[in-house]
């Protein structure tokens, strides 16, 4: 199965940086401009972790949880999404390689 996936991957004649999944819905980084997007969104989110980690001891007004923490997922999440959507195959459902 994995050098089924392989080779998908590589029948990219457009450059996409994200591939519609194999199976499921959704995309697979393709290039390595789609890898890069996804290691820096791992980053970022990984970075709001560690300074939220920081200020939890300190903290104890829950309202801002959503400013400081949740906002920024969600905004960084949207932004992988358009990415996504601008750089890469139009999603849909699929389950196998499709049938040309």
């Amino acid at each position: 199965m994995l050098k089924e996936y392989i080779a998908y991957l590589k029948d990219n004649p457009r450059g996409y940086w994200f591939k519609r999944k194999l199976y499921g819905w959704g995309w697979v980084p393709a290039k390595w401009q789609g890898w890069c997007i996804i290691f820096l969104y791992i980053l970022l989110i990984l970075s709001l972790v560690l300074v939220r980690e920081k200020d939890i001891p300190g903290n104890s007004d829950s309202g801002s949880n959503f400013l400081t923490f949740a906002l920024p997922i969600i905004v960084l999440t949207t932004l992988l999404i358009i990415v996504a959507y601008k750089k890469g195959e139009r999603p849909r459902w699929q389950w196998g390689k499709p049938k040309e």
